[in-house]
This record gives C-alpha cells, structure tokens and sequence, in this order.
C-alpha cells in the first residue's frame, strides 16, 4: 500500500485521538480569541502543515504568535514574530496538563492566552482545566493520522481548483474535528435550525448564512472508523437519491449526508482518484439537485503555471 495513505482504524487510537482532538481546540481557541472575525468562522481554523497542525500567525496583542503541534516530532511549537520560540513535549498527559503548558508557553512569549474554558460541540463538555483524567499518546498512529492529512488536504486543494465562485480554504475545524472544503452557490440559505452541542446558534446560523456543497474527513468516533463526508445545505429533496461514486459511497440517513470510509480510499488501486470521484459526484449531485448555476460557478481543474482563460 501507499504509505501517504496509512492504515488509521479509529478503535486502537481512539483515546489519543480524542487528546488531540482536545488539544487542537485548546489552540483553535487561541486563534479565536485574536482573530476578527471572518465569515463562516474561518478566522478560527488550524491548517494542515508538513509537521502537523497550526494556527499560522495569530494577531496577538504582543505581535504575531504561531501554535503548531507537530506531529512528527511530537512538540507544542509556540513562536513569535521576535524569532523566541517554546517548545513542550507530547506525550501522555491529562488535557488540564496540556493546557497548562499551552499557556505558559504562550506567556513566555509575551502573549496573552485567554480562551474559553470549555470544549464546543462536544455534549456534556468537561471545562479543560478540570479535565484531569490521563490521556495516553499512541506517537506511531498520530503520525500515521498526519501523514495521511497531508495526503487528503492535498486532494481537497485540486478539488478546490475547479470551482469559481465563492470557496472556502481548506482547513480543520476543531470543535467537530474534521478537515473541510465548501462550495458556495452565492444564494442564501434559511436560517439554521441550531441545536449543535455547546456551541451558540448565533455561530451556527452564521457558519450556514448561504447555500453550500460542503466535503471533508473526519478521524472516527461514535462506533465510526475515518470516513470522508459530503452534504448541502439546504438539503435539497432529492439528494440522497442522487447517483454518486464510488461504488463504497452510501448515504446515511442519520447525518444526512453522503459517508466514504477512508478505508475504501487508502486500498483503492488510485486513492487520490477514488476520492476525487466522490467529491465531484457529490457535488455535482448538490448542485443539480438544488439548481446552482453550474456554467457560471465551475472551471476546469487547475494545473501548475497555466492561467485561467479569460472570454
């Protein structure tokens, strides 16, 4: 198999998995205290890197700090617009402890890390500084989740290419813990309905303030290995009845949205091409079945050194 595609079942690393999960909202919470805010929350992501994951430079008061965890190394990376740099250990610990050292790390920078203190999206969320309970630290799967990030995030970018409307970048959101991409067909949406766990409505009905075609991965988790989904919203009626590919693609009526499992793409003969068919065709079925002006809003995919054609 190809080694930019790891094996990543999710039941052996579960715990590690639901530490990082933790600790990336810890720094996305970083991020989001500074940030101003951008439409849909984008100002809050992290973003795939060769080491790991990042917040990139975040506008603190004391100058431009950067929080990486990196996932090759096994290292909490602060760093400062001043050349200082801090670094702490990963390893097993409890969330309490990671925030702690977060924090501190942040300090001797200069920075001010206040955030937050509770995890968003997750029910019955533990504050992080209560949350004492030891967390192990599976380093071989951790490294296998980034290799295969690394893999995904660049499939998700020549996907993004095809597309000329309104796009978003492609980034990690940590409360639900999935790296996404979304389509936007330039049309409002109805309000959303709410209701998502420890996170205001208000965040919610901005995230979904205009008609998307939306795709990314998540990691596992509720009796669940790593799988790619797709959805729209508004859910057009006929959606889930839409034809999409590969054959593996099946629509879970739960979510209400289109699943892959990352297994059926990692021991694809072309994983890269198996996962672009399922982010094409289900696109292509949100935008069929919700009327997008297609003609004007997709392109051929981009390909290095060649500009678009213009008339």
């Amino acid at each position: 198999m190809d080694e930019r595609w790891p094996p990543l079942p999710y039941e052996p690393w579960r715990e590690t998995c639901g530490a990082l999960h933790l600790w990336c909202q810890i720094l996305g919470k970083y991020r989001l205290a500074h940030a101003p805010w951008v439409n849909h929350s984008w100002h809050a992501t992290l973003y795939v890197s060769p080491r790991g994951l990042t917040t990139g430079p975040v506008p603190d008061p004391a100058g431009a700090i950067a929080l990486t965890l990196d996932l090759r190394d096994h290292l909490l990376v602060a760093e400062a617009a001043s050349g200082a740099r801090e670094e702490v250990p990963l390893g097993p610990m409890s969330v309490a402890a990671f925030l702690a050292r977060a924090r501190d790390a942040v300090g001797a920078l200069g920075g001010t890390f206040a955030i937050h203190g509770r995890p968003n999206e997750i029910p019955d969320a533990v504050p992080f500084a209560e949350d004492l309970r030891p967390r192990p630290y599976d380093a071989d799967a951790v490294e296998r989740f980034h290799r295969a990030l690394l893999s995904i995030e660049g499939v998700f970018q020549l996907f993004r290419t095809s597309f000329l409307g309104k796009v978003s970048p492609v980034h990690l959101f940590w409360g639900s813990f999935d790296l996404a991409v979304t389509r936007f067909s330039g049309r409002r949406a109805p309000p959303h309905p709410g209701g998502i766990p420890n996170l205001p409505d208000s965040v919610t009905r901005e995230a979904y303030s205009h008609e998307v075609s939306s795709a990314g991965f998540w990691p596992g988790g509720n009796g669940m290995d790593a799988a790619f989904y797709s959805y729209a919203y508004p859910t057009p009626e006929a959606f889930a009845r839409a034809p999409v590919t590969p054959a593996a693609a099946t629509w879970n009526a739960t979510l209400g949205e289109f699943l892959l499992p990352y297994e059926a793409v990692r021991t694809a003969e072309d994983p890269q091409a198996t996962l672009l068919a399922f982010l094409e065709s289900t696109y292509t079925a949100a935008a069929e079945t919700a009327a997008w002006d297609r003609a004007a809003l997709e392109c051929a995919r981009g390909v290095p050194r060649v500009p678009r054609a213009v008339g």
